[in-house]
């Protein structure tokens, strides 16, 4: 299969590029296309037939389930089969935007789309390009990650062609992402509501709105029977690399000695040791976590492009604001 790749503007992207790419999602094709967490990858969610190409697409486990992409919330109302007081509070307060709610679907909702189960995982975008092909295709999109099963999430297009490249039919290049991980998933099926996959709306900000809510652990995320959520995987989010994560500062020079001569990678946070050897890559990480988010993904790509055969990362501090990318390191760096 040849795949489109095709630039648009992200705040004003083609109309007849948009049109094109509503045309394959109409006639049961995929296409990767920017949101402001990752890029997705996009088939019309109420075609059972398309939603398993992409699973075949990504080699996903056919028991992870996809999150539906809605332009309106009039639309992720008909999807689902009650829109309670919890779903009206945080759409108001948080939509168009990055969180995923959990509702009992409807039957119109294929059962490859939720996993097998009886809930769906429902979201409304905030950027441009997303919700334009959303409006234009006239169904909602199922849309994971547009990347392999269980390895890095694609923040720019060229990470989507690298990693499905020939195994979809179209990729529109909208430039990076903003918010660069994963939206945070809640599930409001339940009473009280239940933080799936943290991400970058917080859970105090979850909280403000609709009350005390539960937060599973990481280990418990593994073992909850059928999954309502992607990203709960124990493994996941995985550059080609073993990763490894260092709590507190690392040391350096043990690193390059028990390295020498290899190719390695580095994600520096609070250490600020300069590295000459031309076989390490060394990247100094924002303090800020919304700015360590939105490259974390890009870095970790630009080590396994540098063909790195490990990778270092002194992991930032624990809290809240860094609730998701400390659940993203551990993941990547689980056996």
């Amino acid at each position: 299969m040849k795949t489109d790749i095709i630039k648009v503007n992200k705040d004003n992207p083609d109309p007849e590029v948009i049109k094109r790419a509503s045309e394959i999602i109409r006639s049961g094709g995929l296409v990767a296309f920017p949101t402001e967490t990752v890029y997705g990858l996009g088939a019309n969610a109420l075609d059972t037939e398309a939603v398993e190409k992409i699973y075949l697409a990504k080699g996903r486990p056919s028991n992870n389930p996809l999150i539906v992409h809605v332009a309106t919330v009039e639309v992720a109302k008909k999807i689902v089969a009650f829109w309670n007081d919890e779903a009206e509070l945080l759409s108001r307060r948080f939509w168009p935007g990055p969180l995923t709610m959990v509702l009992p679907k409807r039957d119109i909702v294929p059962d490859n789309v939720t996993g097998g189960g009886s809930t769906v995982a429902v979201r409304l975008p905030a950027h441009r390009v997303a919700h334009d092909l959303i409006l234009a295709s006239k169904v909602p999109i199922a849309a994971p990650s547009a990347n392999r099963s269980m390895r890095l999430s694609p923040t720019m297009a060229d990470h989507v062609r690298k990693s499905l490249g020939g195994r979809i039919d179209m990729i529109i290049d909208g430039g990076p992402t903003l918010v660069g991980v994963e939206s945070t998933v809640i599930d409001i099926s339940r009473n009280p509501a239940v933080l799936l996959r943290p991400g970058g709306i917080t859970p105090n900000e979850i909280e403000s709105v609709i009350g005390s809510i539960e937060i599973l652990s990481f280990g418990d995320q593994g073992h909850v029977g059928v999954m309502k959520s992607p990203g709960m995987l124990k493994k996941h989010y995985s550059p080609q690399a073993p990763l490894e994560c260092v709590e507190g500062e690392l040391d350096i020079k043990d690193i390059l000695q028990l390295h020498s001569g290899e190719r390695i990678g580095i994600l520096q946070y609070q250490s600020h040791t300069p590295i000459s050897r031309e076989d390490v890559v060394c990247i100094e990480m924002p303090t800020s976590a919304r700015k360590y988010a939105a490259r974390l993904y890009a870095a970790l790509h630009s080590m396994d492009d540098a063909g790195a055969m490990k990778i270092y990362v002194e992991m930032p501090p624990v809290g809240e604001e860094w609730m998701a990318v400390r659940d993203r390191l551990r993941r990547a760096s689980a056996k």
